[in-house]
Formats: C-alpha cells, structure tokens, sequence
C-alpha cells in the first residue's frame, strides 16, 4: 500500500526531509510531496525562489513580489555581474549590430554550421587573455565542465580534486567514470600525500582539478603552491576560473594571472555567466589539447552553438575592460568597502574576491531572515542545505561595481537590522536535534 502523504505542518521541513523520504516514495508520490512542500515554502515567504524580474538597471531591478503581487524595486547583491556589463551603452550597442548582421542564432553546432567569424576573434582573444595557444566556446560553463572531463579521461587515469569543486565538475567526473579522490578544501599537504601515493604506482596520467575562486566561500585556489607541485609530479592541472575571469588579476586576466602561473595552467576552464555577464564557458589550453576537446567533447559536438548575440556581448565586454580600467577598480573599492563595514559590525570577514558569505548562525531561522531582507528591498541569495552543511548555510553577497555608496550602506543597515532581529541567543530543541542530526552533511557548491 501507498504511504499517506501529508503536507501538513510542511514548514517544519527541509530539503533533507524531502529527499529521505523521496527514497521510500513511488515517483507519484514523490512528485506531488515536493510540489506541495516548494508551494508551501514559497506561499509562506520560506522559499525565495524564482522571483520574477521585469526590468533591471543591473544594480537594481523590478520584479514581481510573489505576495504582495504587484512590481517593486530592489537592490540586487545576488548577481555575479561583477563589472556591471549587462547594462554598459557599449554592449548593447555591439549586440544590436551583430542581431543585424548575422540575426539572433544559426541554429546549429560550432562544429557544422554554428561556427562565426564572431566565435572565432572571440576564440583568439581569450586565448591571449588566458596566455594559451587554443580557445574552445561552450554554449553553458556547465556544458563546458563537463564535456571537457567526459572527453579527456581515460579508464585508467586518476583525478585529485578540490572538495568544493563545482557541481559540474563532480557531474563530469561520473560520465567520465574514471577513478578520482578529492582532498580537503585549499589542503595542499593533503594534495602532496595523494600525489606521492600514485607516482610510483600510477598506469594512466594523474590530472588535478581546482577553482579559482570558489564559488560558496570566494577564497581563491594557492596557485602559486598547487602550479609547482603539480609539475614536480607530472600532473596535469586543470583550473575551474569562472569566478575569477575579468576580476582576479592584472585587468581582470584571472586568477592564475594574479598568482603569476598563467603560462603553467594544462587546462584553463572560464564562463562567460560571470563578469561578462551572459552565458556560455571556454576551455583554454594547448592545441593539441584544444583539438582533442572540440571533436570528442559531446557537450559540444550535440549543443547549438552560442548565438552571435552572446559573442557581441562577450567580445564588447573585453573591449571594456580593456579600455576602461576603472570599472575593476570600483569593484574592489566596493569589496573593501562592504568588508569594513561588516568589521565594524562584529563580522570576521576578508575578502579574497567580489563573493562574502555571511554564515548564518545555527540558532537564526535562514528563512525568515531571508524574507527580511527581501521584505527590505535587498536580494540576496540564500544558500541552504544541501547546497552547504547545515552549520554552513550562509546569504551570499556579490557586488558589483556598479553599486553606489549609498546602496552599500543600505546593504549594511539591513544587515545590522537581521542580525539584530532574527539571531536568537537560544533556538528551540526541536531546531538544535535537526542540526545535530544533519551536520555531517557534504558540502556541494552550486555556481
């Protein structure tokens, strides 16, 4: 007999409790437990979830409030539009004339009919960014991650990667089904040990897969330790720079630039769903390694090509950065900023990139703070559980240059205002068991 499913009492749960019982559940069943659990979080002001945009200024945007149902403004520190380019005079002139060029898409793969003297020029000047021979465009950086593993690894090859690889990158490994082990978060000593347990033993290569920047902490990879121990090895290095292109470094190059190793990089990954402010990712590398990737790569070969749309924007935006500097530069003035005043505020925050998490404390209900700073004008992204242990959920701040002074203060007031408001010196036993209970849970990083 089916289990009774009932949704009553449904804010009690979590995205844990779904998916436990997700596991005793008929496909049916399960479905219609999900839906009615998401509906309820959401009707509850509990699940921030796909607030509708109608108009953005980049730093600020209309959307359609789920429960007072009608437009109202809000200041938009959720984004990954670092420089602020999605909105530049520039840009959008670019795309307009590329539209009247080559219209809006060819409606095929880069490696058949969609490959454009766009992609092309895009393809050589990212490959003089990253100080590689070879670029290859990817429709999506998730497409990019994981095309690029499923087509290098070999059965007999062996991964170390970061634990806080991305999604993508965990995804890639499966379809790429070779063996991989993943050592503790920027453990460098822990990559030592499993580099000198394979040298002698090792029958295919050794490849090492980390971030930049880390997406959840925004802490950036030790380049400048994990570049020569890699080669002292013999591995091969593969570099997830998503969130570091056009932000990192000397003009935005990245973040092995930053460390001086980009020339040492084997394998070279960037989105343009970051600082370009689009979509799409790339694989810079060698061209032996470049070729190999373009004509085995499935996620290449089988996706539409990116549309011309998309490579106007992303080859105007280079064309900002590289002429005018001083976007990068009130990015930073934005970061150092921002981190003062949440150290004078009692927060231990240093920022290595545009990304500050703020974690949440266990005894402060994510939810309700959350729809705080929504209810205040503030979008923020709330990362929960399982995105992070439970101990680990955290509001997720990304600033962009664009940001005024002004809207960096009303950030911090707000912030102040939660913390005040919804950080209980006491929770009740029922949240404290929950806690316990799920603390062991693994960190898996979304974007």
């Amino acid at each position: 007999m089916s289990e009774v499913i009932s949704y009553s009492g449904g804010e009690n749960f979590s995205l844990r409790d779904v998916l436990l019982r997700g596991r005793r559940l008929s496909f049916d069943e399960r479905t219609k437990f999900f839906s009615g659990w998401i509906g309820g979080l959401i009707e509850r002001g509990d699940g921030l979830f796909l607030r509708r945009i109608t108009q953005t200024e980049g730093r600020e945007v209309e959307i359609i409030d789920p429960h007072m149902k009608q437009p109202r403004r809000m200041l938009m520190f959720g984004s990954n539009n670092y420089l602020g380019l999605t909105t530049h005079p520039y840009v959008k002139e670019r795309v307009k004339q590329a539209i009247n060029v080559y219209g809006t898409g060819l409606g095929g793969p880069p490696i058949l009919n969609g490959y454009t003297a766009l992609c092309a020029e895009l393809e050589e000047r990212l490959s003089a960014m990253k100080g590689q021979e070879e670029t290859v465009i990817f429709s999506s950086g998730y497409g990019t991650n994981v095309g690029m593993l499923s087509s290098i690894l070999g059965k007999h090859d062996v991964v170390f990667y970061d634990a806080y690889s991305h999604a993508s990158f965990h995804d890639g490994l499966k379809m790429a089904d070779a063996p991989a082990t993943r050592f503790e978060h920027n453990d460098v000593e822990g990559l030592q040990k499993l580099l000198e347990s394979v040298s002698a033993t090792k029958q295919g290569d050794v490849f090492v897969g980390v971030e930049g920047v880390y997406s959840m902490d925004g802490d950036l990879a030790p380049l400048d330790q994990i570049v020569p121990l890699t080669k002292k090895h013999g591995a091969i290095l593969i570099v997830d720079d998503a969130h570091g292109t056009g932000v990192i470094g000397p003009q935005g190059k990245g973040t092995a630039s930053h460390f001086g190793v980009e020339r040492d990089i084997d394998i070279l990954m960037g989105t343009f769903s970051k600082a370009f402010g689009v979509t799409g990712g790339f694989i810079s590398a060698s061209k032996p390694v470049a070729d190999y990737i373009r004509y085995l790569s499935r996620s290449y070969m089988f996706s539409a090509a990116l549309t011309p749309i998309v490579l106007a924007a992303v080859s105007a935006a280079l064309d900002v950065m590289e002429r005018e500097s001083y976007h990068l530069q009130q990015l930073w003035a934005n970061v150092d900023y921002v981190a003062q005043g949440l150290r004078r505020l009692g927060f231990d925050i240093h920022p290595q990139s545009p990304i500050i998490p703020l974690i949440v404390p266990e005894t402060m209900s994510i939810r309700k703070a959350g729809f705080h700073f929504h209810k205040r004008g503030i979008f923020l992204n709330t990362i929960e559980y399982p995105a992070v242990p439970i101990n680990q959920q955290r509001f997720r701040i990304s600033l962009m240059a664009s940001h005024t002074q002004e809207d960096l203060d009303r950030l911090l007031e707000v912030i102040e205002e939660v913390w005040a408001t919804f950080n209980l010196p006491q929770a009740d036993t029922r949240r404290k068991e929950k806690v316990r209970e799920a603390k062991t849970g693994i960190t898996r990083p979304l974007t």
